[in-house]
Formats: structure tokens, C-alpha cells, sequence
């Protein structure tokens, strides 16, 4: 379990104003997903006949950024969509595989796993967690929102995709001490209906479309003896596991969804991934709501814009202005955006933009 208010939210008792600067840059990640024409058969085999049209990404990185050093095993993945399915590969070099777990549903990153998590629409709830690993046992499950919002229950658990197609190949052996594995590789296949209840517009995503999209690697630090792989033991706990994703946090924590990447989806092979200047402003009413929920926190009462440190907004000829709602439910904070549209977010973090047309 994890806290949104993570961050470094302070009080300036000089002015009387909270502050929040994000542990690193915001700098998410950006993929365009190419269209392809006929479908990929879902074997883990990363074939260049199948996945041409489709780039590796970047290697992946700490969950917490350059305030950790690269990971020590390299991890990349491809993305591509049809008129049925949103396709996902990656490769995991790893000298040593192992798998404990075999049935659907189990809590995955209990072994070393391959995660996703798609955000479709980008208003920070109701997104879809998919977490794997080398047995191609699979996890799915619906995140209603992130974690510690409120006290409620933010996820279902027995939500499985119907239709949904995995698969695993492994260069090496499975549960084997005696040899050094090379990688390990998957393909995963997620029908456009899994989405249909996760957005307000149209699930099938057009060209153009972006979605708030993160991967994540777990990776245990394990013993190798004689009857076989073991988790390493420290005052009788494991050690704690590594995060490698591919876009990164800042945090230990991946229920973070303002900071996942980009996924632009596109029909052909030339165009070119679009900045959105909007996601600035996204991102300035997100470190607005850190401040004012930790202001809540301290103070137990509500807290208004003058006790709190205003974001800038790295815009040409935009001035970020902020307007806060107040009511006996919650608040909301919301700002116009850059195209007649305004963005508005409440006290649970659900982010919604409504067009001023």
C-alpha cells in the first residue's frame, strides 16, 4: 500500500505556504504504437516479421529515476495495435529464471514479474493492471483508483479479462541452478472490449490517441543452493525487491499514474510522437493537489491557494491560474487548458477535463 502524498511537500513558516518539488524531473516516457496489418501470433517469440514495424524502447530504468543507479539487467518492450487487439512484448535478460507460482490471480510481483498498467483516458482511476511471470501465470486485476486516497477499497481483484492471450519463451531453463539463462521474452495480446468500462470516450483508441501507459520489472535478489533458487534473508525477510520500469516515478510505487508514459497510436510508420503543451498544465494542478491535501493533512481543515506555493507552467504566454471549489464533500482545483478546454481535479485525485466550447 502507498500514499499519493508522497513527495517533498514542506511548510514555509516565513510565508506561510506548502511547497512541492517532485523528487525528479517530469519528463514521462513517450512511444508511438504503429498499426499493423495482420495480427501477431502470441508465442513469446519476438519475430522481426511480426514486430517490424514496431521500435524497442529505451532500456528500462530505477522506479525512483537517477536518484538510483541503472539497473544491472536490461529490459525493453515493443507496443502495436489492430482493429482487435493492443499488443505488448518485452525481453528480460536474466542469468538465473525462476518461477514459483502457476495460478491466475496470484499476487504476482511474489516472483520475479513483467508488469502493465494502462490508464486509458489519464484521469488517474479506474486503470488496468496486468502482472506475469516466466510460469505465464497471469494477474489481472482493476484499479479503481490509487492507493490511499481514502480508506476505501480501490480494486477488484476478480477482474479477468476475457480473451485476453499470453505467452512466454525462455533462452535457457526454467528452475534450473546448475546453467546461466540468457532472457527471458513474452507477448501479450489485450482485446480493445477489456477497456470498453474504463473511459468515458471511445475504447478503440484513433490515430493520434494518447494513453498514460507504465511497464515494471520486480526483480528479487535470490541465493542459488542445491535444491534451487531462494530468496536472500536479511534479520529473516527478503531483501527488497528491485523496480525497473519504464517510465519512472520518483517513488517506490508504481499507483502513480500522473507520472506514466506516453502511448501516441498512429496508422502509419513515418509520423512522429506529439508533445501535448496541456499535460504541463496537467501536471501543474497535480503539484497544486499535493500541496493542498497536505495541508488537510496538518491542519485537519481545509486549506485555501494562499497557503500554498502556486506551480509555474513552462508555457509560451500562459499564466497557470488556479481556482479552488470548497464544499462539505471535498474540493475540486481546476485551470484552463490551452484549447478552450478546462482541467479540473478533486480531493481524490480523479483528474477530468471538460471542454469550454
Amino acid at each position: 500500500m502507498y500514499n499519493i502524498l508522497q513527495g517533498q511537500v514542506s511548510k514555509n513558516t516565513e510565508t506561510n505556504t506548502y511547497n512541492y518539488e517532485h523528487p525528479i524531473a517530469f519528463d514521462p516516457s513517450t512511444y508511438v504504437c504503429r498499426y499493423i496489418d495482420n495480427p501477431i501470433r502470441i508465442d513469446g517469440i519476438i519475430t522481426s516479421s511480426e514486430w517490424h514495424n514496431s521500435e524497442w524502447s529505451h532500456s528500462f530504468v530505477d522506479i525512483q529515476g537517477n536518484r538510483k543507479e541503472s539497473p544491472h539487467l536490461d529490459t525493453k518492450i515493443k507496443m502495436a495495435w489492430d482493429s482487435q487487439y493492443f499488443y505488448f512484448a518485452a525481453t528480460l535478460q536474466e542469468p538465473h529464471i525462476w518461477a514459483t507460482l502457476t495460478e491466475r490471480d496470484a499476487i504476482m510481483y511474489h516472483d520475479d514479474d513483467f508488469e502493465i498498467f494502462i490508464d486509458p483516458d489519464g484521469d488517474g482511476h479506474n486503470y488496468f493492471e496486468f502482472e506475469m511471470n516466466a510460469h505465464n501465470a497471469i494477474w489481472d486485476l482493476l484499479m479503481l483508483y490509487p492507493y490511499n486516497i481514502d480508506n476505501g477499497h480501490n480494486y477488484v481483484m476478480d477482474y479477468n479479462i476475457t480473451s485476453i492471450e499470453s505467452q512466454v519463451h525462455i533462452e535457457g531453463t526454467l528452475n534450473q541452478t546448475a546453467d546461466i539463462d540468457d532472457h527471458w521474452s513474452l507477448e501479450v495480446a489485450i482485446p480493445w472490449s477489456a477497456f470498453k468500462d474504463l473511459m468515458r470516450t471511445n475504447h478503440v483508441p484513433a490515430a493520434g490517441d494518447q494513453w498514460r501507459i507504465n511497464f515494471s520489472r520486480v526483480d528479487w535478489t535470490m541465493d542459488i543452493k542445491n535444491d534451487g533458487y531462494h530468496k536472500t534473508m536479511k534479520n529473516n525477510r527478503p531483501l527488497p525487491e528491485d523496480n525497473w520500469v519504464w517510465s519512472p516515478t520518483g517513488y517506490v510505487n508504481m499507483h502513480k499514474p500522473e507520472t506514466w508514459g506516453y502511448v501516441q497510436f498512429e496508422m502509419d510508420s513515418d509520423t512522429q510522437f506529439q508533445q501535448n503543451e496541456n499535460e504541463k498544465v496537467k501536471w501543474a494542478l497535480w503539484q497544486t493537489y499535493y500541496q493542498l491535501k497536505q495541508c488537510y493533512k496538518k491542519t485537519n481543515k481545509a486549506c485555501s491557494l494562499e497557503v500554498i506555493s502556486i506551480p509555474q507552467v513552462d508555457v509560451l504566454n500562459y499564466n497557470f491560474k488556479p481556482i479552488l471549489n470548497i464544499n462539505d464533500y471535498g474540493f475540486n482545483i481546476s485551470a484552463p487548458g490551452l484549447d478552450g478546454q478546462i482541467f479540473v481535479i478533486n480531493e481524490q485525485a480523479l483528474l477530468k477535463t471538460i471542454s469550454n466550447n
